[in-house]
Parts: C-alpha cells; sequence; structure tokens
C-alpha cells in the first residue's frame, strides 16, 4: 500500500460507544444536543463527521459550521452561512421567530435539523445564544466539538448545560486499538514491536499516529515485505505538519515554563523538588494545567513527565548545544547533590555526563551499561560502552560488551568480542560467564554445529577447577542439549545438578539449568512438570538484581519457557496472555533473541488452537525478525508461516514461504518442521503425500525422544485420515506420559477410529475446554456427519451447529475434515483425496497422473463420491464441500 492510500481519509476504529450513544440521544424526543469533549487530534471532527452522515444516512437534514477565533470577532459569523438568506435578524425577537420557522422542518421531514459546529469553544456569544435557543426550541439538534484544555468560555457553558444534552469524552486510543487501525489503513499485520512504538510514540491520539506513519513510510522506515509491517530502529521522523501542531501547542508555555518543558526534553523524568530549584510551583500548576506535563506520584517522590512523548522530540531539535549543555550540567550537578541513590541515577549521571561534556568516569559508564542492558536499551548501552577507554577493556567490559552485540543481533562481532574475553588466565567467574554467552550466540545467533559448541565447552573444564564451577558448566551444556534438539541429553544434565532444593549462592546458574529444564521437558511432552519448574524460575527471576542480569538471561526468557510449557500442558489461552504480556515487555526497540522465541512460543500456541490468522502473523513476524540469520527459529518460523497461510488457502504465500526454507542451510532442523510442507499437500487435496510427510517426520520425533513434536504431527495426521496409524502410537504416549492435551489427542484419534459420534463430541469437547477450537470444530463435524447418515437429523443438527461455531473462531481455516466431515458421506480415504482434488478444478486424468493411478478408477471413485452426497457432477460436489473456501487462491503453476 503506498503512501497515497494512507494520505486518504483514515477507517473509524474505537469510537462504537460513542457514536451508539449519540443514536440514543438523536432518537430521544427530549434530546436537544451531543458535545463531544477531547484533546487535540483525538478525532472529534471525524467523529462529528460520522455523527452527521448517519444523522443523513437516517433522513435528517443537516448543516455543518466549524467555529474560529477569527470568525468570533464577527456577531454570527461561523454560523451565518446555515441561516436562510431571507431571516431578518435586525430585531433578536422577531429575527429567531423568522429563523425558527425557515429551519423547522416540512410535514414530511419535521424532525429537528442536525447542526455539527466544531470548536464550540471560538464560538462568538451572538452564534451560542442563537443556537441555544433553536435547540430549545426543538428546532435544531446540535452536534460539537470542544477542545480539552482550552478555556471553556460562555458559549460552551451556554450549549452544553441541562440533561438534554449528551456529553462524552472522546479519549485517546487503546494500544488494540491502535494496531486495528493500523492493519485496516496498512492492509496487513502491523509487527507487535512498530505497533508498540507507534502506540508509545502516538500516545494514541489519531491525528499524531497519522503522521507519524505517513513520515515512516516517506522516510523509509516503515516497510512491508508482504507478510507483515514493522519499522526499522531509530528515531520516528514524523511530518512537518506533526511538528507544526506540536510546535503550536507548546506555545502556550511561559518563558519559564518553556525552560521547565526543555529540562523534562532532556532530563525526564524530575522531581517536583529538582524542578522547582529554579521554577516557581505556580509555573508547573500552570504547564499541568495546559495538559503539557503529567505530575504523578513514584514510589517516594513525586516525578514529573512531559505529557506527551512526542514533546520531548520537537523540544529537543530546539535545544541549542550551549543551552543543551548548560541544562544537562545543571541537572548533573542537583542528581549528585541529592546522593544519586537509586538505581537508574547511574544510567542518567553517565547519559547527562557523556551527553554534555562527551566523557565520563569509564567505572560509571559500565556500571550504567550494565543497567541499560537490564533495561534492554541495547543502543545506549552501545554508546556507553563505546565511551569507555581503552584501558578499561579487560574481560568485564568485553563480556558486557558481547552481551549486548548478542542481544543486538550482532552476532558475528559478539563472538569476535567473546572469543577474546576468555583466556588462560583469566579468573573461574569470568570463564564461566564468556562461556555461557558464547554457547548462547554460537547456537541461538550464529547457529553453529555441535562440535563447535562441545569445544567451546570442553576448552573452559580445563580451566575450572570447582564443583560448582563444573556444574554451571553443566548447566551450560544442558542449554545447549536443548536449543540442538537434544532433548533427552539435555534433561539428563538437568537432573545431575541439585536444582530441587533451590537456587544457592549462584542463583544465575540454577535459574539457567531450571528454565533449561522447563523447556526441555515440554518438548518431552510433559507438560505439566514443565509447567511447574517455570513457574519456580519466573518467581526467582523476579527477586534478583538486575545487574546480574547484564551477564545472563532476563525475566523474559523465564516467561517465554512459560508460555510454552503451559500450551504444552493444554492451557492455550493462558499460555497466549503470559506470552503476549512478556511479549509487550520487549517489543520496543531492537529486535532480541529473547523476543524472537516468545514469537515463536506464542505462533506455535496459536497454530496448537487452530487460530492461523494468529500463527501466520506471529511466525511471519519472526521470520522478519530473524530473517538474516538462519539459526534454528528461522526454519522453525518460515514452516510455520507455510503450513498457518496454506490453512487460511494462500497457496501462494505458502509456497513462498516454502521456497525460501528450502534455500536454507541450517545445522539444526526439527520434525516439526515439516508441517509446512505436509499442509501445503493437504490443502491441494494430496492427502497421501501429506499423511507420508507426517509420518515420517512422527517417526524421526519418536527416535529423538521429541514427543511433543511427535505428538502434533500424529494428530495431524489422524485429521488428514491417518487415525488408524496413529491412534496406538498416541494412546501410548497418553499412557506413559499422562497429561491433558496428550489424553485429549488419544481420545480423538480413538474416536475417530471408532467412527463413534458420541465419542467424538466428547473428545470435541475435551479439545475445546484446552482451547484447541479447530481440533474440536472438526471432530463435531465428523460426528455430524455420521449422525446425519444414521438418521438421527435431530442430533446431527446440534453437533453441526456447533462444530460450526467452533469453526467461527478459526479465523477462516479450511481442513479436509471441515469440508467432509459434515457431509454425512462415508468416503475412504482415496475418495476424500480424488474429491478435493476435484474440486480444485484437475480433470481425471490430471488426478490420475498426481496420484498414480488410472483415470478409470478416478472416475469410479468419483461417481462413488457423487452417490454418497446425492449429486451428480462436479459443480455440486465443490458447493457442497465449499471447494472455493477449502482451496483458496490456487498457487501458480496448479
Amino acid at each position: 500500500m503506498g503512501q497515497k492510500s494512507v494520505l486518504g481519509r483514515w477507517p473509524f476504529v474505537g469510537r462504537a460507544s460513542q457514536l451508539e450513544r449519540f443514536d440514543a440521544s438523536l432518537e430521544d424526543p427530549r434530546g436537544r444536543g451531543f458535545i463531544v469533549f477531547g484533546p487535540a487530534g483525538a478525532g472529534k471532527s471525524r467523529l462529528i463527521e460520522e455523527c452527521l452522515e448517519r444523522a443523513e444516512g437516517a433522513g435528517r437534514r443537516i448543516g455543518r459550521a466549524v467555529a474560529t477565533a477569527a470568525a468570533a470577532s464577527i456577531p454570527l459569523g461561523a454560523v451565518a452561512h446555515l441561516l436562510p438568506t431571507e431571516a431578518d435578524l435586525s430585531d433578536p425577537v422577531t429575527g429567531f421567530a423568522s429563523v425558527a420557522r425557515l429551519l423547522s422542518g416540512s410535514g414530511t421531514n419535521p424532525a429537528p435539523m442536525v447542526i455539527g459546529v466544531d470548536d464550540l469553544h471560538l464560538l462568538d456569544a451572538t452564534s451560542a445564544v442563537l443556537l441555544r435557543q433553536l435547540m430549545d426550541a426543538g428546532v435544531i439538534f446540535l452536534l460539537g466539538s470542544v477542545r480539552s484544555g482550552e478555556p471553556s468560555g460562555p458559549a460552551v457553558a451556554a450549549l452544553s448545560y441541562g440533561d438534554p444534552v449528551q456529553q462524552v469524552d472522546l479519549v485517546d486510543l487503546e494500544r488494540s486499538q491502535v494496531e486495528t487501525l493500523l492493519e485496516r489503513v496498512l492492509g496487513r499485520h502491523v509487527g507487535s514491536s512498530t505497533v508498540g512504538r507507534l502506540f508509545t510514540a502516538s500516545g494514541g491520539n489519531p491525528l499524531y499516529l497519522r503522521e507519524l506513519v505517513i513520515g515512516a513510510m516517506t522516510g523509509g522506515i516503515l516497510t512491508c515485505d508482504g507478510e507483515v509491517w514493522e519499522m526499522a530502529p531509530g528515531r520516528l521522523p514524523g511530518t512537518r505538519r506533526l511538528t507544526d501542531l506540536i510546535r503550536s501547542r507548546l506555545s502556550v508555555a511561559s518563558p519559564e515554563g518553556r525552560d521547565v518543558l526543555e529540562a523534562l526534553a532532556l532530563c525526564e523524568p524530575l522531581s517536583v523538588a529538582q524542578l522547582t530549584t529554579g521554577a516557581e510551583p505556580r509555573t508547573l500548576d500552570e504547564l499541568e494545567q495546559a495538559g503539557l506535563i503529567v505530575i504523578h506520584r513514584e514510589r517516594r517522590r513525586t516525578a514529573v513527565r512531559l505529557a506527551h512523548p512526542l514533546y520531548g522530540e520537537v523540544l529537543r531539535a530546539g535545544i541549542t548545544t550551549l543551552r543543551r549543555q548548560e541544562t544537562l550540567l545543571r541537572h548533573l550537578s542537583l542528581l549528585e547533590t541529592s546522593g544519586a541513590r537509586r538505581r537508574e541515577d547511574a544510567m542518567r549521571l553517565a547519559t547527562y555526563r557523556l551527553a554534555a561534556t562527551g566523557t565520563a568516569d569509564p567505572a560509571l559508564l559500565m556500571r550504567a551499561a550494565a543497567l541499560a542492558i537490564h533495561t534492554r536499551a541495547y543502543a545506549g548501552a552501545l554508546s556507553l560502552l563505546r565511551a569507555v577507554p581503552e584501558e578499561w577493556h579487560g574481560v568485564h567490559y568485553r563480556l558486557l560488551l558481547g552481551k549486548t552485540l548478542y542481544e543486538a543481533g550482532e552476532f558475528t562481532q559478539a563472538e569476535t568480542v567473546l572469543s577474546q574475553a576468555g583466556g588462560p588466565t583469566g579468573d573461574e567467574q569470568e570463564t564461566l560467564l564468556v562461556t555461557a554467552l558464547r554457547v548462547q550466540n554460537l547456537i541461538w545467533g550464529l547457529g553453529a554445529s555441535r562440535r563447535t559448541v562441545r569445544e567451546v565447552i570442553e576448552a573452559a573444564r580445563h580451566r575450572v577447577t570447582s564443583p560448582s564451577g563444573h556444574q554451571a558448566l553443566t548447566a551450560t551444556e544442558a542449554a545447549g542439549c536443548f536449543a540442538l534438539g537434544e532433548f533427552p541429553r539435555g534433561l539428563d544434565l538437568c537432573s545431575r545438578l541439585p536444582l530441587e532444593s533451590g537456587p544457592g549462592p549462584d542463583v544465575m546458574t540454577w535459574l539457567i539449568a531450571a528454565t533449561t529444564k522447563s523447556a526441555t521437558l515440554a518438548f518431552l511432552g510433559r507438560g505439566e512438570e514443565a509447567v511447574t519448574w517455570a513457574r519456580r524460575a519466573t518467581s526467582v527471576s523476579a527477586a534478583v538484581d538486575a545487574e546480574l542480569y547484564s551477564m545472563t538471561t532476563h525475566e523474559a526468557a523465564h516467561q517465554s519457557v512459560l508460555t510454552l510449557a503451559l500450551a504444552e500442558s493444554g492451557h492455550l489461552a493462558e499460555s497466549r496472555a503470559v506470552g503476549e504480556q512478556a511479549y509487550r515487555t520487549l517489543a520496543h526497540g531492537l529486535p532480541s533473541p529473547e523476543q524472537r522465541l516468545l514469537a515463536f512460543q506464542l505462533g506455535r500456541a496459536a497454530w496448537l488452537a487452530g487460530h492461523p490468522g494468529q500463527a501466520r502473523r506471529w511466525y511471519a513476524e519472526l521470520a522478519r525478525a530473524a530473517r538474516p540469520y538462519t539459526a534454528i527459529v528461522l526454519p522453525l518460523a518460515l514452516s510455520g508461516l507455510a503450513a498457518s497461510a496454506a490453512l487460511q488457502g494462500d497457496l501462494d504465500a505458502a509456497d513462498a514461504a516454502l521456497a525460501e526454507y528450502d534455500r536454507l542451510t541450517c545445522a539444526v532442523h526439527m520434525p516439526e518442521e515439516r508441517l509446512g510442507v505436509a499442509w501445503v499437500h493437504a490443502v491441494r487435496g494430496e492427502l497421501s503425500h501429506a499423511r507420508a510427510v507426517l509420518t515420517a517426520a512422527a517417526d524421526e520425533a519418536r527416535t529423538r525422544g521429541q514427543v511433543a513434536f511427535e505428538s502434533v504431527l500424529l494428530t495431524d495426521l489422524v485429521r488428514l485420515g491417518g487415525a488408524g496409524e496413529a491412534a496406538g502410537r498416541l494412546a501410548e504416549i497418553a499412557e506413559a506420559i499422562g497429561g491433558r492435551f496428550h489424553r485429549a489427542r488419544a481420545g480423538l484419534a480413538a474416536a475417530w477410529v471408532a467412527g463413534c459420534p458420541y465419542r467424538l463430541l466428547t473428545a470435541a469437547g475435551e479439545m475445546e475446554a484446552i482451547g484447541a477450537d479447530l481440533l474440536a470444530a472438526e471432530a463435531a463435524g465428523v460426528a455430524a456427519g455420521i449422525l446425519r447418515q444414521a438418521g438421527d437429523s435431530r442430533r446431527a443438527r446440534a453437533a453441526a451447529l456447533r462444530a460450526q461455531l467452533l469453526a467461527a473462531r478459526c479465523e477462516g481455516a479450511r481442513t479436509p475434515a471441515l469440508a467432509t466431515g459434515g457431509s454425512g458421506a462415508r468416503l475412504t480415504r482415496r475418495q476424500q483425496e480424488i474429491a478435493l482434488l476435484a474440486v480444485q478444478g484437475m480433470s481425471s486424468k490430471d488426478i490420475a497422473e498426481r496420484l498414480g493411478i488410472s483415470a478409470r478408477t478416478v472416475d469410479n471413485h468419483l461417481r462413488h463420491v457423487y452417490v454418497e452426497f446425492g449429486i451428480t457432477n462436479r459443480g455440486e460436489l465443490a458447493t457442497r464441500l465449499n471447494g472455493e473456501a477449502l482451496s483458496g487462491p490456487r498457487s501458480r503453476g496448479t
């Protein structure tokens, strides 16, 4: 979508409740007006226009006016064009009567005329009096807007008083509303980090949001890769119009107030005490009254911030170099005088000093960088570290720099720095930290081989002597095994560590091991145990000192594992809630490895729930963030993207994802990656090929001990006609491991094999409780078909309705089971496969070549299908199976 479409009229989002109140007020015989209050740019004018269009659509006569400061100097200047030309206003009494008579509706349309007036607070007194008289007489219904923070004046008071006049406050949009608005405007999914940045920068103000999007697109900052819109890191450019709007808003501040605003732009948040050393309290009061600052409590102090994020951008651009230096040094002195007791004060001291003088104490710079890493401000951390003099570039410095480069996605640079950090003269603790970071970077960043990772760990073993040091290396090795898919070995290594007694002095080793154990248990199919360990790790991590995290991991990593564990244990809704909350804490600035892992967990949880739209958006976001690298997550993302797009019928997108997947050269592949290929085959109607892919992948997963992958692959085999082959193994898994999801999968497969509608409906209920909506819909649909064939129409209708309601949650997913299950026809796997190929327009000859059988055999199968469905031709078959919805846009060459 180009800039031209973005410049056009934006969709109307997030104002449904206000429109409903307007409709009710307009229909109320006692209603006389509807006044909208809100800040500049909140969409008041757009709401007024939308209301006028609704009123006109309801048959009302309408009129429009805009009050301005210039028109206010002329009596009736704003509304003169609405008054009948023949009205004589020289005498107020007779003039009003003539205006009322001329504006009154005719016998065919007696309803009051709806008049919309923007910026009522700028209306002249004469216009206000006339409009109020016309309202009270029932001649007009006033629809007006008032800008919050402006002096209301007598006009607003006159026009808004009384119960017949509805008053509504128009607040800025919430994050979810901003996301909806952006996706409607841009036409595709918008990455969560981009939504977060635009929401934060705009504050939810629709006008500011629009100008930011236009500026980002014009500057090439906001781009789409065909699946998802994302913004490059860095400052948002905005537009000249946006800058002018904000400058106008800030111009109401006095010179003393401007000083306060500039100080906040450079140093916010500041305490009231810090600001009142150079400004009178009344200045802060005036700025707060004008809506330019916000004063609130932060723990033990009263803090002051700018009222909008964009105010700081505009203010900083206008501050001269000398004034910037003077302001920073003044507040640096105040901070030092106060003792700088807060943890974050180290970051402020370092950044103030660096920005003001170009240098700072090296120890302070490194401490500030560690805190910046913890808050995921990686760009800031790099700036601080690069200001550290070379003579300070020891092991601790390289650890901080390597960690920052890893988190910022500079994996090659990180390996260079970290490989130089550890040496034969380093102490044990430094060796352990370097090794842990190198292994993490080698696997998740560079996709190194098992051999390379083990060489790094073995080299460290020769320099470590203490038992606790060897335990730390064991935890690092276990984490590496997990990342490489060696789940049984990883769990065995975790079992050698004293984890049950809880974290000891080396809390970070315990956290790494506990998190690894949880993730490993999840992929071994032991979801309930995984949840227990993930919750323990999350609880411990919340109490760990922030500076320790600068060297290892972050709380969001533990939330990521909890997201995985909850999904595997059959709590899909909670998994999504935990994951999305954690993702929002990361979705600012550069995409980090933790953010990519969370996107994968959320995409996988959405796939398990049968929500291909959500799964596709997460996988697309992950693929875009991971695309410069091929380590582990990119092949999983592309496979998930292909499977999700196929389930939505978008085979072109699925083919493109698989083509990119085939070009990857990765050291590690997971069996679950074959889902993409399998579902593309399935949606094309090539069910035998899909089943073969799934069977081979499930066998590989079983050989590698990857039970979670095996269970998912076998369940999809059930859905695609292979219940007989999969049911036994799913039952074995449920018996050996237990667990809510495993038992539900085994029950589904057994019911499918038995063809028992009641067992299928029970399985549907279990899947619905788990949150696996698509599996539940398929089971209910198949049950409906069996009941219909048995002549139990009442129960069949109930089951079909249940399937329909469940499928409605699945974002347009179309599967073979949904297409054929509810028909009542009992088809063999081959007949089902041929029917699905036929509704895509393939000839009998083409189907025969595809399946390796004769065209006569194809026609015989089709005749049986027609008899089962009670139809006579392929056109009726396509209608019955909803073939267009099933196959969607056909891929090139099909």
